[in-house]
């Protein structure tokens, strides 16, 4: 047998080797035989993982200073990860992608769902903004970078470094332009019959949430003719998709002043100016003070960031969730639509259906749950990996 050209790691005796061979795409530190080699081995370098018996499993991005310590990238061991090797990726996970949009703005990696651990993509039209939040990408970026752009219509390649996940990973949070250039301004992109502004190189994360575009679709069907709240509303995703579909009015609020500039922005270029307000604060303290104000709306929709984005954060991010539930319940009216959002993935369905289904209830109100939604499916879920299906919204008729 031909000696394999990367170095070995290897599961201890009493780790479980068939979750990896049944698909499972991680391997934590505790599973590991850990010695002063492997130790040495530099973080993000590409590495044979061996059972205890001595069994190849496959090649796995290392990081010996990660909880994650190997990511699986290829069942064959006898794979080179090279430029080619992730333009085959690169190209099933757009396929899927032009299959399901018929314009270039999407999730055009999702991660270890696509099979590229770590690695998220969205895309803007001629640009895309990468998040290397795994030490394997990040060492392997130049390749990644060029397969990038030789898919058809990209331009340029933005790295978006923020976010907790590459801390974990020991990386650094400096963004950059990879290829291309960064663009001047914030882009139009087209969803829901809306135009959104994002901001891809100041705004959150990569500059808009994709994964939201078909929950906003189903509030969108609710909303004809009807007054909207839209509580943590970032560039105006629920507000301006109900506009859009016949809305009367609606407002929204977010703690960041440039986001809801940019909502603005959307609703003028969508030509929605005047049915649309913002209000910038807190959120708990808005929805309290508009409950001071008497006011009432037929649909309140709350979609805040992950309240719970660790197991250690679970009981603190569930009477959060639950406390915004209590806020928001008393804004809808009488036979009024709430929409309740969560995108902790440590908050599971159930967990997270108890807190809203408490709030609701502990506000006074009684309600039909009438949909249960997820990410899109250019955020597919990966069956072995529950963290990759992070998102849930709830959506009652109180």
């Amino acid at each position: 047998m031909t000696q394999s050209p990367y170095s070995v790691i290897r599961l201890k005796p009493k780790a479980d080797a068939r979750k990896i061979r049944f698909g499972a795409p991680w391997v934590f530190d505790n599973e590991l035989v850990l010695d002063r080699r492997t130790k040495n081995i530099p973080a993000g370098t590409i590495v044979l993982l061996e059972d205890s018996e001595h069994a190849p499993l496959g090649l796995v991005g290392f990081n010996a200073g990660s909880r994650i310590a190997g990511r699986m990238l290829e069942r064959d061991v006898g794979a080179t990860i090279d430029v080619a090797w992730f333009q085959a990726r690169l190209e099933r996970a757009l396929a899927l992608r032009e299959r399901l949009y018929d314009e270039p703005f999407y999730r055009l990696v999702h991660a270890e769902s696509d099979g590229l651990p770590g690695v998220v993509i969205d895309r803007f039209g001629d640009t895309l903004v990468l998040q290397p939040n795994a030490a394997w990408a990040e060492a392997n970026l130049d390749a990644l970078t060029e397969a990038l752009v030789s898919l058809p219509g990209v331009v340029n390649v933005l790295k978006n470094a923020s976010g907790r996940a590459r801390g974990l990973e020991g990386l650094d949070d400096v963004s950059g332009v990879l290829a291309g250039a960064a663009p001047e301004g914030a882009l139009p992109v087209l969803m829901n019959g809306a135009t959104y502004m994002a901001d891809l190189t100041g705004g959150q994360k990569t500059g808009i949430f994709f994964d939201q575009r078909d929950n906003q679709a189903f509030a969108a069907r609710l909303a004809k003719g009807a007054d909207v709240l839209d509580v943590f509303s970032h560039v105006g995703g629920f507000a301006l998709a109900a506009l859009a579909s016949g809305a009367r009015s609606a407002l929204a609020v977010d703690g960041s002043a440039a986001a809801l500039e940019l909502a603005s922005e959307g609703a003028a270029a969508s030509g929605m100016s005047e049915r649309f307000e913002t209000r910038c604060g807190d959120a708990f303290d808005a929805l309290a003070a508009l409950g001071q104000e008497g006011r009432k709306f037929d649909m309140v929709i709350c979609d805040p960031p992950a309240f719970a984005p660790s197991k250690k954060a679970l009981d603190a991010g569930l009477r959060a969730y639950e406390r915004i539930a209590r806020l928001a319940a008393p804004l809808v009216k009488d036979g009024g639509y709430l929409g309740l959002c969560s995108c902790s993935h440590a908050a599971d369905l159930s967990k997270f259906r108890a807190a809203s289904s408490r709030g609701i209830g502990r506000a006074g109100r009684s309600s039909q749950l009438i949909h249960t939604g997820f990410a899109g499916p250019d955020h597919p879920l990966m069956p072995q990996l529950a963290e990759s299906g992070y998102l849930k919204a709830l959506f009652y008729r109180l």
